[in-house]
C-alpha cells in the first residue's frame, strides 16, 4: 500500500491502515509532500536549508511500533519545546530569545540526520529504525518545493479579486477560493525510491487531507504523476469529512473533479466517504464514476462529532475494499 498526502489526514490514513495489517499483511509507504513552510518545518527550512521535516515526522509517528520503549520514543518526537524565560514570552515564544521554542523534538532529528547522512531517504529510514516503524516513509521529492495558488476573494473586501498567494501556508487558509495550483519549481524531479514504491504497489491511496496543500500536490510532480497513472496499482480515494479553509465552497463531488483536473489521465477504482458527512450520495456517486470508480459508503468519522477520521472505524472500512481479490 502506498498512502500520499502529509499532516493530520495522511496520519489518520497511516493510522486506519495499520488496524487492517492483523487482517491483510500490509507493507505501508507512505510518501509525502515537501511544501510546508509554516510554524517549525518552516523556520528549519529557511535557516538550515533541506526538506521540511513535520509532516515527514507525522508520518514516522503515526507507523512507530508498539514496543514501549519506540511508543517513548515517538512521543518524544512529538514532544514540543515550550518558551522560556521573560525574553521568550516577549516575543511570543519563539525567535532569537528562546531558538527551541516551538520546535518539536522529531523535527530537530530529522534535521540532523538528513545533514549527518546527506540524504533524507537515509535520515528517514534511520528514523523509521528507531521509532520501529511499521512501514516506511518516503519524501515526493529529495528537494523541497514551494506551493502556489491563483485565489479569487483571497482578500474578504474584493472578493472578485485574484491574487497570488505563495507558501503552503498561506495557501491552507486562505478563506479565498483557489483557482489553480502550481509548485515551484514547476517540475521538480521525484524521489526515485517514491516512484518505485508505486510501480510495485497492489493501492495506492489519496487522502484525507488537506486538498490543495497535501494530495494534489503530488499530482504536480511529472515522474510521480507518470508513476500514478502507470502502475498497474488500483485506486482508493478516501475524502474528507468537511471543507477545510482552502477548499470552502468545495462540495464532495468538487474534490473529485479537482483530482482530474490536474491529472486527467488518472483512474480510480473506489471512493471512500463517510456515510453522514456526504449527505444526498448521489452527486458523489456520479463524480466517483467520471474517474472510473466505485462509491463506498461507511462511517469512518469520530463519534464526539469533531471532523476527524477514527483510525480504527476508517480501518475497519479500508479491510474489506483493500483485501478484494487477494
Amino acid at each position: 500500500m502506498v498512502a500520499f498526502g502529509g499532516g493530520h489526514g495522511l496520519s489518520a490514513s497511516l493510522r486506519a491502515l495499520r488496524h487492517c495489517v492483523p487482517e491483510l499483511d500490509l507493507d505501508i509507504t507512505a510518501v509525502v509532500t515537501v511544501g510546508d513552510d509554516g510554524g517549525s518545518s518552516g523556520r528549519l527550512r529557511a535557516e538550515r536549508g533541506g526538506l521540511p521535516p513535520g509532516d515527514l515526522r507525522q508520518a514516522l509517528v503515526a507507523l512507530a511500533g508498539d514496543h514501549p520503549a519506540t511508543r517513548r520514543s515517538a512521543g518524544l518526537f512529538q514532544h514540543r519545546f515550550a518558551a522560556v524565560g521573560a525574553g521568550a514570552a516577549a516575543t511570543g515564544g519563539a525567535g532569537a530569545a528562546d531558538p527551541l521554542a516551538g520546535h518539536a523534538v522529531g523535527n530537530l532529528v530529522l534535521c540532523g540526520l538528513m545533514e549527518l547522512l546527506g540524504d533524507p531517504v537515509a535520515a528517514l529510514d534511520h528514523a523509521a529504525v528507531m521509532l520501529g516503524a511499521v512501514g516506511r516513509v518516503l519524501p515526493m521529492s529529495r528537494q523541497p518545493v514551494g506551493i502556489e495558488a491563483h485565489v479569487r476573494g483571497a482578500d474578504p473586501d474584493r472578493r472578485d479579486e485574484v491574487r497570488v498567494l505563495r507558501g503552503q501556508h498561506q495557501v491552507a487558509v486562505t478563506t479565498g477560493r483557489v483557482e489553480s495550483l502550481r509548485l515551484t519549481p514547476a517540475a521538480p524531479a521525484a524521489c526515485a525510491e517514491a516512484v518505485a514504491a508505486v510501480y510495485d504497489a497492489d493501492w495506492l491511496i489519496f487522502g484525507p487531507g488537506s486538498w490543495y496543500t497535501s494530495v494534489l500536490p503530488h499530482l504536480l510532480v511529472p515522474g510521480l504523476a507518470h508513476a500514478i497513472v502507470s502502475s498497474p496499482a488500483r485506486r482508493l480515494v478516501t475524502l474528507n469529512l468537511v471543507a477545510e479553509k482552502e477548499t470552502l465552497g468545495l462540495s464532495l463531488a468538487d474534490h473529485l473533479a479537482t483530482l482530474r483536473r490536474y491529472l486527467s489521465e488518472l483512474k480510480v477504482d473506489v471512493v471512500l466517504a463517510d456515510s453522514r458527512a456526504v449527505g444526498d450520495p448521489e452527486a458523489v456517486r456520479r463524480a466517483a464514476e467520471s474517474l472510473g470508480a466505485r462509491l463506498a459508503l461507511a462511517p469512518v468519522a469520530v463519534t464526539d462529532g469533531t471532523p476527524r477520521h477514527d483510525p480504527a472505524a476508517l480501518g475497519a472500512a479500508l479491510v474489506p475494499v483493500l483485501g478484494a481479490d487477494r
